[in-house]
């Protein structure tokens, strides 16, 4: 019997709040818009946001959850006072400690030597300028995620023996091969010929600043020719992924014991070489992203504030229009509890109609936005529920004061009462 009464009771606050709507249409518009302003403000920016953060953190998980990188230089994000006079007179990572730590280590998978120049990339007439040159250890691919759209990756021999061969990234394939097919032929880079044995897939901007799309992978062996490896190299880094089971921290631990015994630092003397890891990327945009969220509140909540003097601006009228008819009810036995919901009830629904107009407004803007720049915002499933749940939240406050007003009228004087 009381589920009975309160689904009419619903069903009665939703006629009479749609009423509301149609009979002063102006009025009833106006007063929501703060509400639908207030939703369209704070959602937009969340889902903006939400999208940007789901990209990256998506681009950060591409670098390996699991991989700590050796370097001369520590990361660091968000720190004004970074340190660098600390950390410039560090020698680079050589190719020997990677075999090193290859040799010693009991918690690596598989460790990487990469280091990174820039050099002119020539094709027949056709010049590329700066291309990002990387000589690699046989192992890279293990430790970085890449697709090949044509060819294959250096074999075991190749890498070892130093092999004149290269994989070169999709704008390089495009710019210096047009449509035609780029493995087999030879490229001339440093001064020597290299034979294209694959094309990575295009990654666009998807690897977090870290795209082979404009860049050429050789082996460190064959680079030796040009680069003296083992003295360091600009840029140079170790690539160290743990084995299954094994956790970042314990790798860590082991990767700074090995590393100090390899340079021969004293108990008590500083690291010269940071140890890095792709978390410290991810908590510095979490502190980026909760400013970012304080910011979309502050920018929705005078709108939502507005919006909720809109709602009990209109629930206030309303009860002035059906004092007579709060008065019958009284008279006819309604508790003031019933009034007292039935208004609540309707207060909910207008603010409730006021967030979901925001969030299809948001929504259709996702989509033109999506279509036009290729950057696809989604609106997630959190961010509906949020917005349905702040405009339940709105008008529960803007309909209490009208709500408790109406549940205490006298019922003699409400029949009485003439609008």
């Amino acid at each position: 019997m009381k589920i009975i009464l309160f689904a009419k009771l619903l069903k009665e606050s939703f006629l009479f709040a749609l009423s509301a709507i149609m009979v002063n249409k102006t009025r009833t518009i106006l007063s929501l818009l703060g509400i639908t302003i207030g939703i369209f403000s704070i959602i937009s920016v969340f889902t903006v946001f939400d999208s940007l953060e789901l990209k990256i953190r998506s681009s950060i998980a591409q670098l390996g959850s699991n991989v700590l990188f050796i370097q001369k230089w520590p990361w660091a994000m968000n720190e004004p006072d970074y340190p660098w006079w600390k950390y410039m007179n560090r020698p680079e990572p050589t190719y020997a400690e990677m075999e090193e730590i290859q040799r010693r280590s009991n918690t690596a998978d598989v460790a990487a030597f990469m280091a990174s120049v820039n050099r002119n990339a020539k094709y027949r007439d056709k010049t590329i300028e700066s291309v990002d040159v990387q000589a690699v250890s046989h192992h890279f691919d293990e430790v970085f995620y890449f697709e090949m759209a044509k060819g294959r990756y250096f074999s075991h021999s190749e890498s070892a023996t130093g092999r004149n061969v290269a994989i070169i990234g999709h704008d390089i394939a495009v710019n210096l091969f047009e449509k035609t097919d780029p493995t087999g032929k030879d490229i001339k880079v440093f001064g020597h010929k290299v034979n294209v044995i694959g094309v990575i897939k295009e990654q666009g901007n998807e690897n977090f600043g870290n795209s082979f799309d404009d860049s050429m992978i050789i082996p460190v062996v064959f680079a030796r020719n040009f680069l003296n490896i083992n003295s360091g190299v600009n840029g140079a880094a170790i690539v160290v992924k743990a084995r299954e089971n094994i956790s970042n921290r314990r790798m860590e631990d082991e990767m700074r014991g090995i590393m100090r015994s390899i340079r021969r630092l004293k108990p008590g003397a500083d690291d010269d070489f940071a140890i890095n890891e792709t978390s410290i990327i991810s908590k510095g945009f979490d502190s980026l992203f909760s400013v970012v969220s304080m910011v979309g509140w502050i920018i929705g909540g005078f709108s939502l504030l507005v919006g909720g003097f809109g709602i009990a601006n209109i629930m206030f009228v309303s009860v002035k229009e059906r004092t007579s008819q709060i008065g019958i009810q009284k008279s006819l036995g309604a508790k003031k509890y019933f009034i007292m919901m039935q208004f609540l009830f309707e207060a909910v629904f207008l603010s409730l109609f006021g967030g979901i107009v925001g969030l299809i407004i948001v929504f259709t803007g996702a989509q033109l936005i999506s279509s036009a720049t290729g950057f696809e915002l989604i609106l997630t499933e959190g961010n509906i529920i949020l917005g349905v749940a702040v405009s339940i939240i709105i008008g529960l406050i803007s309909g209490i004061v009208p709500a408790y007003n109406a549940s205490k009228l006298d019922p003699v004087e409400a029949m009485r009462y003439s609008f």
